[in-house]
C-alpha cells in the first residue's frame, strides 16, 4: 500500500466535500488504486489550522469545522496561519489548493502552488486564477520539479474538459468553443423565465448555496469570464486574462426581454465563446443572448453547464454536467490526485 500525504488549503464546502470523498472511497482506493491517503495538514479561512505528520483526525475536523469551531486543538505542532509558511511547515507529497479566487491577479493562490512546488510537491487546485495568470510559470516549475499541476476542478467542476485535451484526443486542434459555464447566472436566468422578478431570484439562488452574499461576479459576467479565459489559455495556447474578455453580464435583462424571448419559443442564456481567427488572434466574450430550440444551449437547465468544443476533425464535442455541487468539484480535486500519481 503506497501512503500519500496531503495537505489542504481551503476547508470549506469544496474542501469538506473531498474529505468525505476520500473517506466514501477509501476502499476503492486501496483496492484499486493501492492508495492509503493520510491528510497530515488542514488550513482554513476562518477555523484555524491543524498540521500532524501522522495524520488528521477527519472525522473531528469535520465536526469542528461545520460547527464553527477552530481546527487548532488537532495540530500536534505550531500551525502557521500564512498558506506559504503553512505549506513549508507541513510534510506532505501533494497539495490540494481551494482557497477563494483573485480574477484579478490569482494570488495568493499562485504562491501556495509555487511554494508546494519548490517543496516538492504535487500541487492541485480548484482555483481558476493562477491557471489563467500563471499557467505557463507553474507548468514550467512543475516540470523542473518533476511534479504535476493540476487544476481539472477550476471549470465545469469535475468534468473531464482539461484531461480530455491532454489526453484522449492526440494531434487535435480546437478552433473555438461556446457554451454556458455559470451555473448562478443559468438558474437566474430559468427563473426569470417562470416569472420570478430578478431580486427574487437571486435570493432563492443564495437560500441554496448557488449566489454568494454580493453576486456581482456571476451576474456581471467575470466568473464566465475568467473561465473562457482559462480555457482559451491552457486548450488553445493563447494567453488571455478575464478584464481581455469583451464581457456583459445579465442585469439588463428586462421581464419585457424575457417575455418577447419567450413568446419567440426561446430562452435567454449567458453565453460564452471563443474563437480563432489565425494565429494568436483569439475572439472571445460573454453576453447574454436569446437561443432557439435548435441550439444545444437551449435545453441547459438550472445549475447545469455545457461546453461545445469546435476542432479540425471533430465538429461539435459536447460535455454537459447535469446540476454539479461541491461533491463533484471534490472529484475533479480527486481525479486530479490519481492521476498525478500514476505518471510519478
Amino acid at each position: 500500500m503506497k501512503q500519500v500525504t496531503l495537505a489542504m488549503l481551503g476547508f470549506g464546502n469544496v474542501g469538506r466535500a473531498f474529505v468525505h470523498l476520500i473517506q466514501d472511497k477509501q476502499a476503492m482506493l486501496e483496492k484499486d488504486f493501492n492508495l492509503d491517503l493520510i491528510v497530515t495538514g488542514i488550513l482554513t479561512g476562518h477555523h484555524g489550522a491543524a498540521i500532524d505528520s501522522a495524520g488528521i483526525n477527519l472525522t473531528r475536523a469535520l465536526e469542528l469545522a461545520e460547527n464553527g469551531q477552530s481546527l487548532d486543538t488537532l495540530s500536534s505542532q505550531p500551525a502557521p496561519a500564512n498558506g506559504v509558511d503553512f505549506i513549508y511547515a507541513c510534510s506532505a507529497g501533494v497539495m490540494l489548493e481551494t482557497t477563494p479566487v483573485n480574477q484579478y491577479t490569482g494570488q495568493p493562490a499562485i504562491s501556495h502552488l509555487q511554494a508546494a512546488l519548490n517543496k516538492g510537491m504535487h500541487a492541485i487546485t480548484a482555483n481558476k486564477g493562477p491557471v489563467v495568470h500563471a499557467y505557463a510559470e507553474l507548468t514550467r516549475q512543475a516540470a523542473a520539479q518533476g511534479k504535476r499541476f493540476l487544476f481539472e476542478a477550476a471549470v465545469m467542476d469535475g468534468a473531464p474538459i482539461f484531461s480530455l485535451f491532454r489526453g484522449p484526443l492526440p494531434a487535435i486542434e480546437l478552433q473555438g468553443f461556446q457554451g454556458i459555464l455559470n451555473s448562478c447566472t443559468n438558474l437566474l436566468l430559468e427563473r426569470m423565465a417562470n416569472g420570478e422578478s430578478f431580486d427574487a431570484a437571486v435570493d432563492y439562488a443564495r437560500s441554496i448555496g448557488i449566489a454568494e452574499t454580493d453576486p456581482s461576479a456571476d451576474v456581471d459576467g467575470w466568473d464566465a469570464a475568467i473561465k473562457v479565459a482559462a480555457l482559451s489559455t491552457v486548450l488553445m495556447g493563447i494567453p488571455l486574462t478575464p478584464q481581455q474578455v469583451d464581457r456583459e453580464g445579465i442585469r439588463g435583462i428586462t421581464p419585457q426581454m424575457i417575455a418577447e424571448a419567450r413568446a419567440a419559443g426561446e430562452r435567454w442564456k449567458l453565453v460564452c465563446k471563443a474563437r480563432r481567427r489565425g494565429g494568436q488572434i483569439l475572439e472571445a466574450r460573454v453576453r447574454p443572448e436569446r437561443v432557439s430550440p435548435d441550439s444545444p444551449l437551449y435545453s441547459i437547465g438550472g445549475t447545469s453547464s455545457y461546453v461545445q468544443f469546435e476542432t479540425d476533425v471533430l465538429p461539435g464535442l459536447g460535455i454537459v454536467e447535469s446540476n454539479p455541487g461541491p461533491q463533484t468539484t471534490a472529484y475533479g480535486l480527486l481525479a486530479d490526485l490519481i492521476n498525478a500519481l500514476r505518471k510519478q
